[in-house]
């Protein structure tokens, strides 16, 4: 691959979108010269200035608060992350610096480290593009620290979040824990992938009943207190359209909602412990840009053999939910990606064009059933028609999506 003469897309709802490389140098200083200061304490997050002419920033980031912060330049959707700071000791500063593109971004602090974060706050850059002057190699490995610092945010949002589901369904407050099960549960789809590699961490997670059935496990996770919180029927199926609902299960005691609950929890934190553990540095490592391209194309996999089908939140119909997140997550790994392709020649240009237009029909089709932030139909809810055509467009993306890979390598 020729060195790239442009930074890598993460802020791309279209192709134009705005372009951040983190701790890259580039070829015109930052205009305002001195360092943007930002003060994170409990429950403030407070920056300097919420404008900045194009090229490199300097973020100066003090702890001022009593527990470990961190720092985060956000796109414009609020969810990929253009660059991060972590690990800020009460009493320290650390600075990050990124080359930022022209366009909307949002900072904000998450004292803890764990959760959404506080003081959120609109933050534009101004003026001219400016051109990278970095190696190849340099611009992948920013590709993977990138995708590494997604995961970390989303596991640090789930944790809490499941604290929080969790102590509803244990006191029997099962309208709160319904209302919640499918936005934590976003967090969860994002980066599943990362979970699927450890062994029986996914299966404890986020396996179905008639899938724990099937390899002989205890089935434990997110489907098991959704059937507590959306009791069958007498006379229905699961999933498999064969088994009784009511074989071998019955609605869980208090007793046994604090058990799972707490499992689930614990299964949770394993994974937290895990994207903030050297292993996980290790394996990025080792799998290089290549695995963040196949993050991309395994999350759109997730959708087509899961989501699709209605099969995986069986009793609540909230896949639409967990399709979203799925295709938000899929998207979030190409825009790391998506410059390596378009510069490995015309063919990879034509092939990111298609991608493009790919995910952007699906997020079309899919918003005409609502969002994640508004809400969902119930999958039921849907046609036949309406299946074939969120399906069809799946195809239409997935096509182009599975020779993403081969490309960004060459």
């Amino acid at each position: 691959m020729n060195t790239l003469s442009r930074s890598l897309a993460l802020v791309a709802a279209t192709a134009a979108g705005a372009l951040v490389l983190a701790g890259c140098v580039a070829r015109a200083d930052q205009a305002a010269g001195d360092a943007l200061t930002v003060t994170s304490t409990a429950d403030s997050c407070e920056i300097s200035a919420a404008s900045a002419t194009s090229g490199t920033l300097n973020f100066a980031v003090t702890n001022a608060g009593s527990e470990t912060t961190e720092f985060y330049l956000l796109a414009s959707d609020g969810l990929r992350i253009v660059g991060e700071v972590e690990n800020i000791a009460p009493g320290a500063s650390r600075t990050l610096t990124v080359l930022a593109q022209p366009g909307d971004y949002y900072t904000l602090c998450k004292p803890g480290m764990i959760g959404e974060g506080i003081g959120r706050a609109a933050f534009t850059v101004t003026g001219e593009a400016v051109e990278v002057d970095t190696e190849d190699a340099e611009l992948k490995q920013q590709a993977v620290d990138l995708y590494a610092a997604f995961v970390k945010d989303q596991v640090g949002q789930l944790v809490p979040a499941v604290d929080d589901f969790v102590a509803a369904y244990v006191a029997g407050d099962d309208d709160t824990a319904r209302a919640m099960f499918p936005q934590v549960r976003a967090y969860y789809e994002r980066i599943e992938p990362v979970a699927e590699a450890l062994g029986d961490l996914d299966p404890r997670i986020d396996f179905r009943e008639v899938d724990a059935v099937a390899d002989g496990i205890d089935w434990t996770g997110f489907h098991r207190i959704e059937k507590d919180l959306w009791v069958p029927a007498t006379d229905a199926l699961n999933s498999d359209g064969v088994t009784p609902a009511w074989q071998d299960w019955a609605p869980s005691t208090p007793e046994q909602r604090a058990d799972f609950g707490d499992l689930l929890i614990a299964d949770v934190q394993e994974l937290y412990d895990y994207v903030h553990g050297q292993e996980f540095v290790d394996t990025l490592e080792s799998q290089g840009i290549a695995g963040v391209s196949n993050g991309a194309i395994a999350l759109l996999d997730e959708v087509a053999t899961g989501k699709i089908s209605g099969e995986e939140d069986w009793w609540s119909g909230t896949d639409l939910y967990d399709f979203a997140a799925n295709v938000e997550g899929s998207k979030m790994a190409f825009s790391l990606v998506r410059d390596f392709a378009v510069s490995s020649g015309p063919d990879g240009e034509q092939l990111v064009a298609q991608i493009d237009d790919g995910y952007a029909q699906l997020e079309a089709e899919l918003a005409a059933f609502g969002s994640l932030s508004d809400g969902f139909v119930a999958y039921g809810a849907l046609t036949e028609a309406d299946k074939r055509a969120l399906s069809d467009q799946i195809n239409a993306l997935a096509e182009p999506l599975s020779q993403l890979t081969v490309t960004v390598l060459e």
